[in-house]
């Protein structure tokens, strides 16, 4: 294409626009073949702004000395002149409006240079520190070649010199026939092995990368080249993903090439094992115990027409002929023998160590037994009690001034907690019981009596109150001998002392006394071994959840410990002494709270500590599967006459169902077994749900459902329970003394009870003749006999002093007014409602009725 201008026809002429202003014009272009096109072009004139003299000038004179030389600072900048050169609106720029956007310029560009600098010590940085990563990778790698390097040569020698030694070892015509003889050209000449032996340390320490190995070129039963090739830092540190070879199977090679270098191939010793062979079992963990490969047993099972995967469950008869099959023993095991290993074994007498006695006081209710125990710890724990009573049972180590340790247990005495106290005479070494002087001898001490003898623990009789003014400890001694109880002061056996928790009198008697009956029981216990001892207490912490009061009574107790209590187990997490202080471990005689359990164990459950969890987990599921057969078992067991009659009798009671939720699991134990003893013949107490923490939207559902109320002792409902009962119309009761609980439950069953009915004879009246009137009936006119006759009295009518008919009367009449009464001797008229058979002679027995309220 050439292209050629022509303004008007003007044909051969040079390219060009005509005219020398700004306007259009027109361009003709020839292309090929003799075609042409006109095109319109317009050319515009650029525009050129020339500054003043003036203001250029001013410019130049103004710029200060950079520090670059004198031509940069006669020179103004060319972006500043092109600034200066602009006008706005007609008018050139000022000379300060030029200066300051001079100045702003400058520091734009000393920032520039600043942020280019920075970026360039960063980046220099950067490269320094993947300098430094990439000099530690290439060491790490180095180390780890040479070190592989040397295990194999020093497996290498270690071959040859086995080697060396087997040949030495065989005789002559064994090596002759195990193999054929080499060739002379493939026999190693000796000279060469010590050469490349004594070679081989200096190969290990090249630093150059080792060549790559022909993976194709080895051989079947040659050596383990897995090492070989690139290495990584995750190999080098031992990382999962490239295991190296076991111990156990370095070991089974050497023996093979001991069994080949002496030219043994026969097969080895079968080894006969006892498996251990519960009721079901996996295949897997079957071919584990059999020391056999999965597959092989999987075979076994698909040849007895059995198709079971590794994973798949077999019952004890199939796995009994699989063990047979292979030449194991089977040794049959029961779902009980799970805990067999927190059996308790004997400990050494050498082993054993003193430990602090374990006391608990018992007692009356309101008889001073935390008050004794306040002054013996000199702090205020009964003022922390709701109500002035203990509800909790609690665990204290006090420090006597002699330096003696002495580990104090606080049951309560209310009547409803009887087995708290059964279960802190369990767990105790004495018993300190104490007895209000001015009270004497009441109820719940005779039954303290009764658990310290059941228990076959030492007693020691504290008569507190000494300095009331109705104090007779005299009468107390007295008292005791009638259950058996003969202290030292009436010719027996057991310790009392006068104390008086209130003046501190007689407590150091009192630690005296404790501290000789220990050293008479002379109490002993291994402390480096795991730990056991038994749940005082246990609860519902928000925040800490499940958290149990343990008394540990042998053993030592460590943070991290795994163990198993009751149907429950965990890790402890933290161990909070009675100061509430954190330690790491408890000894014996040591009560401490246990943080880490996975659920609230019951009061009285013993703490084991278990090697591993998933012992731990497999003896908790084994009890709690026990527990609940046990319970189906008690329901199951029973006949259909029996069945029967219960629903009989059920028909016939009037049952209050509650939900009770309460802030420690011995509490909880203590109001189901109040609520167990208020019922009757006809009112029943029925715990829906009882369980330790706050009351959840899971029990408004509950009660909801059932229709009953919800029982809180010492807890609360949280927000969303408040809120769904309020919207369901539950009701909340909140308590925090137990005795205040009871006498409420009491009264709402006192309220199903069917009231007494007294029937009152108030007299009699004779029929003398009956009269018909109309719009009536018959009416009999009678004699009031005896007492007086009533309108709204019931009557019976006696014919032959046989009751015929029990009702009321419809009329009594005076003549012929209505009247309220007739008096003895008076005559009236008498009329029976809804009745009619009325004949002269009978006898109409006149009674008022009268409703009691019952009791429980």
């Amino acid at each position: 294409m050439s292209d050629s201008k022509s303004g008007d026809g003007n044909n051969g002429k040079t390219l060009g626009v005509r005219g020398g202003g700004s306007g259009p014009s027109h361009v003709r272009q020839s292309f090929s073949h003799g075609r042409t096109k006109s095109v319109l072009v317009e050319k515009k004139r650029k525009r050129v702004v020339v500054p003043k003299t003036s203001a250029a000038s001013a410019g130049a004179s103004s710029t200060p000395a950079t520090g670059q030389g004198s031509d940069a600072a006669s020179k103004p900048d060319p972006k500043l002149r092109e600034q200066k050169a602009k006008v706005a609106g007609g008018r050139s720029l000022s000379d300060q409006e030029f200066e300051r956007r001079r100045q702003a310029l400058r520091a734009a560009q000393a920032q520039e240079a600043d942020r280019r600098a920075k970026e360039r010590e960063e980046e220099e940085r950067r490269k320094a520190e993947l300098d430094e990563l990439r000099a530690e990778k290439d060491r790490a790698e180095r180390e780890a070649r040479e070190k592989i390097e040397q295990e194999k040569i020093a497996a290498e020698r270690a071959a040859i010199e086995a080697a060396e030694k087997a040949k030495e070892e065989a005789p002559a015509p064994a090596r002759e026939k195990s193999r054929p003889a080499p060739k002379a050209e493939e026999m190693p000449d000796p000279a060469t092995l010590q050469a490349k032996a004594e070679e081989a340390p200096r190969r290990g320490k090249k630093t150059e990368p080792r060549p790559e190995v022909d993976k194709t070129a080895r051989p079947k039963g040659g050596d383990d080249r897995r090492r070989s090739g690139k290495l990584t830092i995750n190999q080098a540190l031992g990382g999962e993903g490239n295991r190296g070879r076991s111990m156990a199977a370095m070991k089974r090679r050497a023996e093979r090439d001991k069994r080949r270098s002496q030219g043994s191939n026969e097969p080895r010793e079968k080894v006969v094992r006892e498996v251990q062979l519960p009721e079901a079992i996996t295949v897997q963990e079957l071919a584990n115990r059999m020391a056999e490969r999965s597959a092989a047993v999987v075979k076994s099972l698909m040849q007895m027409g059995i198709m079971a995967t590794a994973t798949q469950t077999i019952d004890a008869d199939t796995a009994e002929l699989i063990i047979e099959e292979f030449g194991h023993k089977m040794v049959r095991v029961s779902d009980a023998d799970v805990e067999d290993v927190i059996k308790e074994t004997e400990d050494k007498p050498e082993d054993l160590k003193d430990r602090a006695p374990v006391i608990t006081i018992m007692g009356h209710v309101d008889h001073g037994k935390t008050s004794l125990l306040d002054s013996i710890r000199k702090a205020n724990v009964v003022s922390g009690e709701a109500g002035g009573i203990t509800q909790h049972i609690g665990a204290y180590r006090v420090n006597t001034e002699g330096g003696h340790t002495i580990a104090f247990l606080d049951t309560p005495g209310h009547a409803a907690f009887t087995s708290m106290r059964a279960r802190g005479a369990q767990v105790t070494d004495i018993v300190v019981l104490v007895v209000a002087a001015d009270d004497s001898v009441m109820p719940q001490t005779i039954e303290a009596i009764s658990h310290a003898k059941a228990a076959n623990v030492p007693m020691i009789v504290a008569i507190n109150k000494i300095d009331r003014p109705g104090a007779d400890p005299n009468k107390v001694r007295t008292q005791l001998l009638q259950h058996e109880v003969v202290v030292e002061g009436m010719s027996g056996d057991v310790l009392d002392v006068e104390v008086s928790a209130h003046t501190g009198e007689g407590i150091d008697k009192l630690l005296e006394a404790i501290v000789l009956q220990s050293e008479l029981m002379e109490l002993k216990a291994n402390p480096d071994r795991a730990a056991i001892g038994a749940v005082i207490e246990a609860k519902l912490d928000t925040g800490r959840g499940p958290v149990a009061t343990v008394l540990v009574q042998n053993g030592t107790l460590k943070r991290g410990d795994i163990f198993v209590v009751g149907e429950q187990w965990g890790r402890v997490r933290a161990l909070i002494n009675d100061a509430g202080e954190r330690v790491d471990e408890a000894g014996p005689s040591v009560p401490v709270e246990v943080l880490g359990l996975n659920g609230t164990p019951e009061a009285g459950d013993v703490l084991n500590v278990v090697p591993s969890e998933a012992e731990a987990r497999e003896i908790a599921e084994y009890r709690a599967n026990a527990a609940k057969e046990k319970k189906a078992a008690i329901g199951s067991a029973t006949t259909l006459d029996q069945l029967l009659a219960k629903a009989k009798d059920d028909e016939n009671v009037s049952e209050l169902p509650i939900v009770v939720k309460a802030d420690v699991q011995g509490s909880t134990e203590a109001i189901v077994q109040a609520m167990e003893k208020l019922g009757n013949d006809e009112v029943r107490i029925r715990v829906l749900h009882s369980g330790v923490g706050a009351i959840t939207e899971s029990d408004v559902t509950l009660a909801e459902a059932s229709g009953v109320p919800i029982i809180g002792f010492n807890v609360r409902a949280n927000a969303a329970a408040r809120q769904a009962a309020n919207q369901k119309g539950i009701e909340l009761r909140y308590y925090s003394i137990i005795y205040d609980l009871v006498d409420d439950v009491k009264k709402a069953a006192e309220g199903l009870l069917s009231p007494e009915v007294k029937e009152t004879f108030i007299g009699y009246a004779t029929i003398k003749e009956v009269f018909k009137v109309s719009n009536v009936g018959k009416v009999a006119g009678c004699l009031v006999t005896e007492g007086v006759a009533r309108r709204s009295a019931g009557v019976r009518l006696l014919r032959d002093n046989v009751v015929i008919h029990e009702g009321t009367l419809k009329t009594l009449k005076r003549f012929k007014d209505e009247v309220k009464e007739v008096q003895s001797g008076q005559e009236c008229g008498m009329a029976f409602e809804n009745y009619d058979d009325i004949r002269a002679a009978d006898v109409i027995e006149i009674y008022e009725t009268e409703e009691i309220k019952r009791s429980l």
